[in-house]
């Protein structure tokens, strides 16, 4: 489930991007349409793969929230439900009395990012676990190690390039 989470979070994401996106040439409307259905599935795959967690940490009776893994899961579920309800006040800016759109946008763009690398930060915890260092071991395990930082430094890159205001240089 962290794989479909991270998946869906980085493809909903990217599409905003002209360089990374295959729905470039959608509208903006439509983009924004596949951006929160995208989110959408990564908030329910996180929220199935929460379940599984607790169902099989029961069964076992271990302890729950009982790594930083556990923990970085937690805060990234609750900063990911918060990030979604931020995106909702943007999808209808009237309904939710919303004043100052251009504002939350940079809000919703820049924690979207912290989340993103929270999620990211998260994966490279879990698999620092004894489980997973007993599955992978050798060059596979450092392979595992960096596959998950190239999508955040894609999407940092995005991000930073696209949409944080950009300061004009003096030579």
């Amino acid at each position: 489930m962290a794989l479909a989470f991270c998946l869906c979070m980085a493809e909903a994401i990217l599409l905003f991007s002209p360089e990374h996106s295959p729905f470039f040439f959608c509208s903006r409307k439509a983009r924004i349409w596949l951006h929160w259905a995208g989110q959408t599935l990564a908030l329910f795959c996180a929220v199935l793969g929460l379940g599984f967690i607790i169902s099989s940490r029961s069964r076992s009776e271990l302890p729950h929230l009982s790594s930083w893994h556990s923990w970085s899961g937690a805060l990234t579920l609750l900063a990911t439900g918060g990030q979604a309800l931020c995106g909702l006040c943007l999808l209808c800016p009237r309904v939710a009395r919303v004043s100052r759109v251009a504002r939350l946008k940079l809000y919703h763009l820049t924690c979207g990012l912290v989340i993103y690398l929270m999620a990211t930060v998260t994966v490279l915890l879990g698999m620092c676990s004894v489980w997973f260092q007993a599955q992978i071991k050798g060059a596979a395990w450092y392979l595992c190690l960096a596959l998950p930082l190239y999508p955040a430094l894609v999407i940092m890159h995005q991000i930073s390039s696209s949409y944080l205001p950009k300061k004009k240089m003096e030579i």
